[in-house]
């Protein structure tokens, strides 16, 4: 799956706010090693080292296109190309954060331990998902993808996303491996300006990219123009072409206790 930092970033402020308030409910520590794990292009790094600015930070990111603005925006920092899943740096690390990466990933009843077990004692893993599959303009990427003349090219992509587990499952999780979790749900309400166009514009950056990616230039344009006009039922606009776009979130912060 093609990522673009460009459109990543346009909204920019918006996807921001997530990552500060997951890095606001990181106990203080005297971090000396931090790492954002899926940093994408650099915006989740740099709340990371505004949190603990005395801490080593480092960085990656399976794009190479995220990793070169990433770069590009804070070359002080060592980012390189790397997926989750082949990450073989033993640590420990003070704070590892995620910041909506891990619902691309299956298997978190691995994937969780397994972080934890990078952290020194007292350090903490940090993670914030999406957890929008079920709201609209996610049930209508599937909708249009199952009709259309793309349907037999898209008929494996809704699996691309990882359903999220329930915030009581991934508590249990945590604490079966030495961890102190904090686990809670937020749903944002974010002020689109440009009506449905905003709203497709905000997921060609993110959910949208595993539907677009196999089609054709074409079909893609078909593609968009028939999401558009379904996400401009489901998100009607305010007189000034205002769409609040609903995002519901799950952030989990794990805390390793010593001795473990």
């Amino acid at each position: 799956m093609s990522w673009s930092a460009k459109q990543y970033v346009t909204f920019e402020n918006e996807r921001n706010r997530p990552i500060r308030d997951l890095l606001a409910a990181v106990p203080d520590i005297d971090a000396r090693t931090v790492v954002d794990v899926g940093c994408g292009p650099g915006n989740s790094t740099e709340a990371l080292m505004a949190r603990f600015p005395d801490a080593a930070a480092s960085g990656f990111d399976s794009s190479p296109d995220m990793i070169e603005a990433a770069s590009k925006r804070l070359p002080q920092v060592h980012f390189e190309i790397a997926d989750i899943k082949a990450w073989h740096a033993p640590g420990p690390f003070d704070v590892i954060l995620a910041n909506a990466v891990f619902q691309w990933l299956p298997d978190h009843a691995s994937l969780f331990p397994a972080l934890v077990a990078k952290l020194s004692p007292g350090g903490s893993l940090a993670v914030q998902m999406p957890d929008n599959l079920e709201e609209p303009a996610h049930r209508l990427m599937r909708e249009v993808a199952a009709d259309g003349p793309w349907a037999s090219k898209l008929s494996e992509v809704a699996k691309a996303r990882t359903p999220m587990a329930s915030p009581a499952w991934y508590f249990e999780l945590l604490r079966s491996c030495g961890a102190k979790p904090d686990v809670w749900r937020t749903t944002y309400h974010h002020p689109l300006a440009g009506g449905a166009d905003a709203v497709v514009e905000w997921f060609k950056g993110s959910g949208l990219r595993p539907f677009l990616d196999p089609l054709t230039e074409d079909e893609r344009l078909a593609f968009l123009e028939r999401y558009k006009t379904a996400v401009g039922l489901a998100y009607p606009a305010s007189a000034d072409g205002t769409v609040l776009l609903p995002f519901p979130r799950l952030f989990v912060i794990a805390v390793r206790q010593d001795g473990r």
